[in-house]
């Protein structure tokens, strides 16, 4: 579910969070169901999934509102998450931008951003493309990156 967080405004609109002004991080939140899925293999997924060495964007996201971050929502989550970022950090031998920022209210992004690559899969694939994307997961992860 797309959503914001991280922010000082109440209900922000996409507008105000893509200005760069709130604070707040364009998120997705994650429900899961810990006897299906766990949160170390959660983490896995997310980091092949962005680039973890870029600071105040992803890929051609540029600004605070496009950092890469995590969430925790208790501190068994934040240790986890934190020695998940350690590891990365020791594979590669140099530090990681992605931040691990205090849980805060989520604020439900406008409906036309919820499952936008299926609703606009053209789009989301020259997006995805144009941006450097696939290109960029697969110079820093290899065949494990998070690549379609």
């Amino acid at each position: 579910m797309a959503r914001y967080i991280g922010g000082e405004t109440e209900r922000p609109t996409y507008e105000q969070v893509s200005g760069g002004g709130t604070g707040h991080a364009e998120a997705v939140k994650v429900v899961f169901d810990d006897e299906v899925v766990d949160y170390a293999t959660l983490l896995d997924v997310f980091w092949h999934n962005i680039d973890p060495f870029a600071e105040g964007r992803q890929f051609c996201d540029v600004g605070g509102q496009y950092r890469s971050a995590i969430f925790p929502l208790d501190q068994h989550q934040r240790r986890r998450a934190e020695a998940s970022k350690e590891e990365v950090e020791a594979r590669f031998e140099r530090d990681v931008k992605t931040r691990i920022e205090a849980s805060a209210p989520f604020w439900k992004a406008e409906e036309y951003h919820q499952n936008f690559y299926q609703k606009n899969p053209v789009r989301y694939r020259f997006y995805r493309a144009g941006c450097g994307r696939d290109d960029r997961l697969e110079a820093v992860w290899g065949d494990a990156a998070g690549t379609p």
